[in-house]
């Protein structure tokens, strides 16, 4: 290296105000307090590091004092009314004792005498005490210079005796055009893009980015590429994270999981990694906004890129994936093995239910068709065989019921029923159906004279007998149906208290009518329990929201809280009605309604709600969804 090269930060070091990069509402001010003579005594300049708050010190004792050009910034505190120091290595009260003798000195040359004080934040709290008096009241020869990046730690006393300018960060294509000029300058070859990966490394600073163009003209001479800038820097560039989150777009885990091999061998810091994909996902929800596009600091070429790579992408979807990475960066600080946390993430991100994807689903459950879902039970299963067997498949088919109080030839032309009979009430032969199956067993035992009794129609009862005691007597056995069920109770009930012969009942097989309101809502969490297991769980679930309102007749009233529970318990009242006459010993019809009530009334659920409510209460579901990865905060 020769002897007189100097490092392109102290080499280019603005010499005017001109020179110096966005601060333009700081160095308008101090031009104007010049022009004017209305210079302060004290100046605090605060802002981050590398944005200019030294130099802008230095610019202006240059200007006070009208100091040659010639004169490098540098060289300035060895003249004798420019005064730099440093407060990180000169803190304590002594340096302060020191400071206050030298201000009452006045200027050798020129009209004042300049105190740079640079990271004057670093002072003790008694150097401070003892600079109060000197700051608040100087001699009028004597101007201070603060530079802080920390302007919180400065006592507010201070503050309040010094004018304040903030400097802001520069941007990145303020910074992309001072690097032009250098390198145009220094005769180097280097694109575009090359200029924007240094600039956004550089976090605003524009010292940090002339210390990055160092590095890369080390690294690869007069000619700077792309991919030299990349390795020099150890960038991860925008290719492999376009690369990255086509892989999860795609789905294609075994292509995600060699890249992030390849990452890794590049000698890539997995933090790195995500620092640049949680910008990466912050510009593809900006380029999907569309007239935001200003707001990405990148070349034009790869805004175009981020728009067409955002088209496809649903806001929501990159909103899940950007709260997925952030979270993941915060964690994986912890980790004792980052790689496999990595490609976790991945793996969580590829495997996520897009948002399409979850709406079809969700309309899929809320469209399911009556055949699904039914009780997957072995009783279920033999009632549905027994009514298979009893229930003519059409009206063609011969009646097993007609069958046996018919002989054949009576089929052709009834006779008329015998007067004699006329005490009985005949009923009207029909298909036979399960639930009279299952209810023959206790109607046969009720032995009533004015019970509905069925009669051969060509039988004759002979002279004298009871007509009740003959048809009882041929082993013809009576049939009802749980419609006319309430009417025989009702007879039977009416000649028990005329007999005095009553009999305690339960709730089980008891009439329509004995079944009140009351007795259902006093057994409905016990009929709640015995469901577990005999259906299926997203039905149970409704009807475990359900709640009984009132009795009908044979119509029970049930009220659900959303469309989406009534279009359910629509589809399956028939099965549950079956589970009902288990638990109470007759069938009741279900009348499912809304609840209209306004402060109870549940909210409709979004496809995320209600996804996370079936975890929630599904152990097997939930354990599903945790061994994929499926993330349901969002």
């Amino acid at each position: 290296m020769s002897n007189s090269y100097r490092a392109l930060t102290r080499k280019y070091r603005p010499q005017s105000f001109e020179d110096i990069v966005s601060q333009e509402h700081v160095s308008s001010t101090l031009l104007n307090a010049i022009q004017q003579d209305r210079l302060s005594h004290a100046y605090m300049f605060c802002g981050p590091r590398g944005v200019g708050k030294t130099t802008m010190a230095r610019v202006l004792a240059r200007v006070i004092n009208e100091i040659d050009d010639r004169v490098d910034g540098e060289a300035l505190n060895q003249t004798l009314n420019i005064i730099e120091i440093d407060a990180a290595s000169n803190n304590k009260v002594e340096d302060v004792h020191h400071l206050r003798e030298s201000v009452r000195i006045p200027p050798q040359n020129g009209r004042y005498k300049i105190f740079i004080v640079d990271e004057v934040h670093m002072l003790s709290k008694a150097a401070f005490n003892a600079l109060l008096k000197t700051l608040e009241e100087p001699p009028e020869h004597a101007i201070f210079i603060f530079a802080t990046t920390e302007p919180h730690k400065v006592l507010p006393t201070i503050l309040s005796r010094v004018q304040r300018f903030d400097f802001k960060r520069i941007s990145v294509d303020e910074i992309v055009h001072r690097l032009k000029k250098i390198t145009a300058d220094e005769s180097i070859s280097i694109d575009h893009e090359s200029l924007h990966v240094i600039a956004k490394r550089a976090d605003g600073a524009l010292r940090d980015a002339l210390g990055l163009l160092d590095q890369a003209i080390a690294f690869s001479g007069d000619n700077i590429t792309y991919e030299a800038v990349l390795k020099a820097l150890n960038v991860v560039g925008t290719d492999r994270l376009f690369e990255f989150m086509d892989c999860v777009i795609n789905r294609d885990t075994s292509a995600g999981l060699h890249l992030i091999q390849t990452v890794l061998q590049e000698g890539y810091d997995i933090q790195e990694f995500l620092v640049g994909l949680v910008e990466h996902l912050r510009n593809l929800y900006v380029a999907k906004q569309g007239d935001q596009m200003i707001l990405i600091e990148a070349s034009a070429d790869t805004k175009t890129k981020y728009f067409h790579a955002a088209s496809p992408l649903h806001t929501t979807d990159i909103m899940r994936y950007l709260y997925l990475v952030s979270e993941q960066q915060v964690k994986i600080k912890e980790l004792s093995q980052p790689r496999i946390a990595f490609e976790l993430l991945f793996l969580k991100m590829a495997h996520i239910e897009p948002l399409d994807g979850l709406k079809k689903l969700i309309e899929g459950v809320k469209n399911l068709p009556t055949g699904l879902g039914k009780v997957d039970t072995s009783h279920a299963t033999k009632r549905t065989e027994i009514e298979s067997t009893l229930e003519p498949e059409s009206e063609s088919e011969p009646n097993v019921e007609e069958e046996l109080l018919q002989e054949p030839e009576a089929k052709k032309e009834p006779e008329p029923v015998k007067k004699n009979s006329a005490k009985t009430k005949l009923e009207t032969p029909r298909k036979k159906s399960i639930h009279d199956d299952l209810n023959l067993g206790s109607l046969s035992e009720s032995k009533t004279e004015n019970s509905p009794q069925v009669f051969d129609e060509n039988h004759v009862p002979e002279q004298g007998k009871d007509p009740i005691e003959e048809q009882q007597q041929t082993g013809i056995q009576k049939t009802t149906t749980p419609l006319s069920q309430e009417k025989v109770n009702k007879n039977s009930s009416e000649e028990g208290e005329q007999s005095g012969d009553t009999k305690p009942s339960t709730y089980k097989g008891d009439s329509q009518k004995q079944l009140s309101f009351d007795t259902i809502v006093a057994h409905w969490p016990s009929f709640l329990k015995g469901l577990k297991g005999r259906i299926p769980k997203i039905l149970e679930l409704q009807v475990e929201r359900v709640k009984p309102m009132d009795l009908i007749g044979d119509q029970l009233v049930l009220e659900c809280d959303n469309p989406l529970s009534k279009q359910m318990l629509d589809q399956q009242a028939r099965e549950l009605s079956l589970l009902l006459k288990e638990n109470f010993g007759v069938i009741v019809r279900l009348q499912i309604d809304i609840s209209t009530n306004k402060a109870t009334q549940a909210k409709e659920k979004n496809p995320y709600e209600f996804f996370k409510e079936l975890v929630q209460k599904d152990p097997i579901l939930k354990d599903i969804v945790d061994k994929l990865g499926a993330e349901l905060e969002y």
